[in-house]
């Protein structure tokens, strides 16, 4: 009788765990067929890390920043450019036997349920295998409560499964390290080793490498930033567990353990790093849409002229939206994956940034803060009147944000008037650092125009690429990217243009003018009588190139009565100048507003024998795997014939050797052969200087935000006070930097019949002769 009950009792057992078993087998079943709980689908699992940030990458090899959408900063590296330590770390920690299993460490699973589940043992170890967190890293939402994390197990250890049938062990690993979020930003071990080391993965330490898995448990908690030596004590114990899988030496571990945690923490962030505004041009350029009218203002008829342009004409504008990957899907370079090769040499983008800041942080601004103390108009001009002043704070009030979520509440004007001038805490810019200060958003309007704005661009005159672009002093607070974005009157740096038709037409550098004040007659009959800021020379007979070296407004303007307008004007859209102008006699003393990058395009005219190069701002862009799906190549057109262009290169170095842009020489000590321009605007509203070498064209402006913020005194306000030295400052440390292989030795390409043109010049159209100048004075007589 008790044998048959027990071997009733033996089948009943039997039953019931084949019963389970298959229970438990048809569950798996149903579940990787998607009738339980959510399978993602076999292509996702064959390809679960399709979406990357994409790397903007400099031309040295440096990368520059990324674009991703705000929390998925993955940066994808290959498992052949991690560090050795960083796998042997990571498996000795998170998953011992990852190379025996296959998907789920059942030896791993009873221990945790065993000690976890049923002894309450907090540390009774985890099931999970490195493959089942990749599964819930990929596929697992956040459970809600324990319940429902219960009932995503079983999914996650099928989807583990299909994953080691689909993928190595490498590839798994791979992808583990790849989507880990490791705060700040830094999702990925790409972004990781970055963001807490500077460094890439495969140049990560011992102890970095432990640190960075150690962080794998839990990152807030773990967190080398905010609690260095809670996350030391995590790293030590990778270090121990890594003694333990044979990866270290018991001695190894004992001295890595000694040694303190030192992080060089750089936050991950679009707004720091090099060229802010240069990679958020790059991502507003690589994004454009194909431009519909409707989509613009009414105002905005020339902006939807100039982007209609591009998007015919321009191979990099839109081309997300121009281009499609296999799948028939546009690109999108926050998920893609994409490596952008830039034109940016880091170390002259890093030159430029200090330029800037050298000049317009030490020595500038201070300048402009003591002429506008205690002044009431400050920081505007002295000849802004009171209630100019409040016309234009309430402009700059009604385009801020916090304006508009008043206005959109449904607070009336008086109201949020009242609000604006109430003191609140708040963080403004300084030269010095963020400062953390109590003011009125009034005040705080007032207070960040008073710092005078900037913008640079260094191109190749040959190959058209930028090598460095300055958008701003500070793109944190001051995001107008004024070298793109933003246009201002340009003064005489319009001149060589000029200068450039008469040399067309004829005119030798050598041709003699009666130096006396010019007056013109417009088309309409209004007679125009430019000034002069210098009294050199009046009455005596000067040569056209004196006058462009002095930047003569006379000779200017007896120029301009010798050529017509509007063919000067369709020779300005030759040198690039986008923006419409009006073709009046006045544009010659540069009246049109134009961008700096528009300015440094037009001079690599000059210097490149009279062929202007579209400025390049990418090489070639690659996929995640490093195929490239696009070239680029420079966009050159002729705008003088090759003998204009030695005419005005002989001018424009005259310029820098004994003109208005000696300081080069004098101040900067800069030797090499160079060719520019100074430029003041009326009112000492803005600062232009266009420099360029055989090999380097770059442009400066310095200006206040609005046109009425300026210096009073020409002295400190005009182009080789405010821009010029920036451009000294950038060459200097060019220079010095033997690594980028720029001399002061290089020297232009020039026919010896053009290295003088006076000497050589044996006649002239009888036209230009001084004969008739005396005519043409008569005329105005």
């Amino acid at each position: 009788m008790a044998s048959r009950i027990t071997k009733g009792v033996i089948i009943s057992f039997w039953v019931i765990y084949v019963v389970a078993l298959g229970a438990v087998a048809l569950i798996f079943k149903l579940i990787a067929d998607g009738s339980i709980g959510y399978m993602p689908p076999v292509e996702q699992l064959e390809n679960p890390i399709d979406k990357y940030a994409s790397q903007i990458i400099s031309s040295d090899g440096k990368t520059l920043g990324s674009y991703a959408h705000s929390k998925d900063n993955r940066i994808y590296v290959n498992y052949k450019d991690l560090s050795p330590d960083l796998v042997k770390a990571l498996i000795a920690t998170e998953d011992i036997r990852f190379t025996e299993h296959s998907g789920i460490d059942a030896q791993g699973l009873f221990r945790a349920i065993v000690k976890r589940g049923l002894l309450m043992q907090k540390s009774g170890g985890g099931g999970s295998t490195i493959t089942q967190q990749l599964a819930k890293q990929l596929f697992s939402p956040s459970a809600d409560n324990i319940m429902e994390r219960l009932f995503q197990k079983p999914i996650e250890w099928v989807i583990a499964v299909q994953l080691e049938r689909n993928y190595t062990k490498e590839e798994i690993i791979n992808m583990y390290l790849n989507k880990f979020d490791f705060l700040y930003n830094a999702v990925g071990i790409q972004s990781a080793a970055r963001v807490y080391f500077g460094k890439t993965p495969k140049m990560l330490k011992t102890e970095e490498a432990a640190t960075l898995i150690g962080m794998c448990k839990n990152p807030s908690y773990f967190n080398p930033v905010r609690h260095n030596e809670r996350t030391r004590g995590r790293r030590n114990t990778v270090l121990e567990q890594m003694v333990k899988a044979g990866f270290l030496t018991q001695a190894e571990c004992d001295s890595l353990k000694q040694t303190p945690l030192t992080v060089h923490f750089t936050r991950m962030d679009h707004k720091d790093g090099l060229a802010p505004y240069f990679r958020e041009y790059l991502r507003l350029t690589l994004t454009a849409k194909k431009p519909e009218r409707s989509n613009y203002a009414s105002w905005q008829s020339q902006k939807f002229a100039e982007d209609s342009l591009s998007w015919a004409t321009n191979p990099l504008y839109g081309w997300c939206n121009k281009n499609k990957k296999a799948d028939g899907e546009n690109y999108n370079i926050y998920t893609d994956g994409l490596k952008i090769y830039t034109t940016i040499d880091s170390r002259m983008q890093q030159y430029a940034e200090e330029a800037v800041r050298q000049h317009i942080g030490n020595d500038l601004q201070p300048s402009f803060f003591k002429e506008k103390k205690g002044r009431s108009y400050a920081p505007f001009s002295r000849d802004v009147s009171v209630g100019q002043v409040d016309t234009m704070l309430i402009r700059a009030m009604h385009q801020t944000d916090r304006y508009r979520a008043m206005k959109s509440s449904g607070m009336n004007e008086a109201d949020m008037r009242k609000e604006f001038k109430k003191p609140v805490e708040m963080r403004v810019f300084s030269w010095d650092g963020p400062i953390d200060t109590i003011m009125s958003p009034w005040d705080s309007i007032r207070y960040h125009k008073s710092f005078l704005r900037s913008a640079f661009m260094s191109m190749d005159p040959r190959t058209g690429q930028v090598k460095a672009y300055v958008g701003g002093i500070d793109y944190n607070d001051f995001q107008y990217d004024m070298v793109n974005g933003g246009r201002r009157q340009v003064g005489s740096t319009i001149k060589p243009f000029l200068y450039s038709l008469a040399m067309i037409e004829g005119f030798s550098p050598c041709d003699e003018m009666l130096h006396v004040q010019q007056q013109l007659m417009d088309e309409n009959g209004r007679l125009w009588i430019p000034r002069n800021a210098s009294a050199k020379r009046i009455g005596e007979m000067v040569t056209i190139q004196w006058g462009l070296q002095n930047s003569d407004n006379w000779v200017t303007a007896y120029l301009m009565s010798q050529l017509s307008p509007y063919t000067f004007v369709r020779l300005l859209h030759s040198f690039g100048l986008k923006n419409y102008i009006d073709p009046v006699i006045s544009v010659c003393l540069g009246t049109p507003d134009v961008s700096v990058g528009e300015m440094v395009s037009a001079y690599t005219t000059f210097a490149n024998k009279g062929i202007r190069v579209e400025p390049l701002y990418v090489t070639r862009i690659e996929d995640p795997y490093g195929n490239t799906i696009a070239n680029f190549a420079p966009q050159m057109n002729e705008v003088l014939t090759e003998d204009a262009s030695y005419k005005m290169l002989y001018m424009l170095r005259s310029v820098i050797d004994g003109g208005t842009g000696g300081r080069v020489r004098f101040r900067y000590g800069i030797k090499a052969p160079m060719g520019g321009k100074t430029g003041t605007t009326q009112n000492n509203s803005d600062g232009w200087f266009i420099g360029f070498t055989p090999s380097l064209v770059s442009g400066c402006w310095v200006g206040g935000e609005d046109r009425s913020i300026h210096f009073d005194r020409l002295a400190e306000g005009q182009g080789a006070s405010m821009a010029l030295p920036i451009y000294g400052l950038y060459m200097q440390k060019v220079y010095a930097d033997k690594t980028l292989g720029y001399s002061e030795e290089d020297t232009f390409e020039v026919p010896e019949q053009f290295s003088n043109p006076c000497e050589n010049q044996s006649s002239r159209d009888t036209r230009n002769a001084p004969a008739d100048i005396g005519g043409i004075d008569k005329m105005f007589e």
